[in-house]
C-alpha cells in the first residue's frame, strides 16, 4: 500500500481503536455549541485551525458526513492525475479539522495541488481560505437519504457506538445532536454562500445520474480541461460501484468502512421504508431546504 494510504488507514483505524467501549454520549465534545467526534477532532485542533495557510490552487471539498465525499475525494484526484499527470500525494488525512494541532505546519509540505476536505460549516473555515481564494465545491445530499446512511454507519461499524432504534437516532439526527451537528444548518449555511465566487455547490444525486456531466462540470469549476475522451475514461474509472470495489485495495481493512458500502442504502432509498408519515412531514417542513432542487427522490 502507497505510503499516503498507509498513513490515511493509520489514522482511521487509531480512530476507531478509540472509539471501542464508549457510549454515544462519550463520543462526542462540544465546541462553539456543535458536537464533533471526540476521537477523531479536539478543542486543541479547533484552535490550531486558523494556523492552516490555504493555497490559491487548493481544493476544498465540503459536505455533510455521510454524503459521499470520498467518493468525490477519488473523482477529484483521478482528474488530477488525468489531467496534468500529477498524482496527489500526502500522508495527511485530507480533512482539515481531523487530525493532531502540528498537522498544519506539516500540510505546507503537500505539493500542489492539495485536496482539502472537510465537513465543517462556512463560518467554521480558516480565514485564509476566503482570502487566497482557493475553490470551494460543496455537495448536498437528500437529507433522509443521509440520516439513513448515518444510522446504517453507526449501527455497522464495529467499535462505532450504535444507536438503540430508528426513533431514537432520528430525534437526534432532528435536533442536531449528532457529530458535526446538524445536516440543515449545514445546508443553509452554505446554500446563503451559493453565489459566493470560487464556491459551486454540485448535488449527489447528479452524480448517480450523469457522472460524465458532473466530472465535465467538476473539471471547469477547478480549472482543469480534459479530453471528452478523458472525461468518459473517468466517469467509467469512478463509478459508485468501482470505488466501493476497490475501497480495500486502497485503504485496507478501513475501506468497506470509508467506501460507499456505508452509504449503500442511499442508493435504495431506504429512507422510504424506515420514516413514519410523521417523520417524513417533519423532516420536510423543519429543513428550510429547496427540496426541489437539492432533495431530489
Amino acid at each position: 500500500m502507497a505510503e499516503d494510504k498507509k498513513a490515511f488507514v493509520d489514522e482511521i483505524n487509531k480512530a476507531l481503536a478509540k472509539s471501542e467501549g464508549l457510549t454515544l454520549k462519550d463520543l462526542l465534545f462540544s465546541y462553539w455549541g456543535t458536537p464533533y467526534s471526540a476521537t477523531m477532532c479536539s478543542a486543541e485542533m479547533f484552535q490550531a485551525l486558523e494556523n492552516l495557510e490555504a493555497r490559491r490552487d487548493d481544493m476544498l471539498l465540503v459536505s455533510y458526513p455521510k454524503c459521499g465525499v470520498n467518493w468525490f475525494i477519488q473523482i477529484i484526484s483521478d482528474l488530477i492525475f488525468t489531467t496534468i499527470q500529477s498524482k496527489p500525494v500526502s500522508t495527511e488525512l485530507p480533512f482539515i479539522e481531523i487530525g493532531d494541532p502540528d498537522k498544519y505546519q506539516r500540510m505546507k509540505q503537500i505539493p500542489s495541488p492539495r485536496i482539502l476536505a472537510t465537513h465543517l460549516n462556512y463560518d467554521c473555515f480558516p480565514k485564509s481560505i476566503f482570502k487566497n481564494k482557493a475553490k470551494i465545491l460543496v455537495l448536498f445530499q437528500n437529507p433522509k437519504d443521509t440520516a439513513v446512511s448515518f444510522l446504517h454507519f453507526h449501527n455497522s461499524v464495529p467499535r462505532v457506538p450504535s444507536y438503540s432504534s430508528w426513533d431514537e437516532f432520528f430525534s437526534e439526527f432532528m435536533n442536531g445532536k449528532v457529530v458535526w451537528g446538524s445536516c440543515f444548518d449545514h445546508a443553509v449555511t452554505w446554500n446563503k454562500h451559493i453565489e459566493d465566487e470560487n464556491t459551486m455547490i454540485i448535488i449527489y444525486e447528479d452524480l448517480k445520474e450523469n457522472l460524465t456531466a458532473s466530472v465535465k462540470q467538476i473539471a471547469e469549476f477547478f480549472g482543469f480541461f480534459p479530453t471528452a475522451e478523458q472525461i468518459q475514461s473517468i466517469a467509467d474509472r469512478d463509478t459508485f460501484q468501482a470505488v466501493e470495489d476497490k475501497a480495500e485495495e486502497t485503504h485496507g481493512a478501513v475501506g468497506s468502512i470509508l467506501s460507499a458500502k456505508v452509504n449503500l442504502f442511499v442508493f435504495c432509498q431506504d429512507w422510504k421504508n424506515l420514516f413514519t408519515e410523521a417523520q417524513n412531514k417533519e423532516m420536510d417542513l423543519g429543513a428550510k431546504l429547496k427540496y426541489d432542487v437539492y432533495c431530489r427522490d
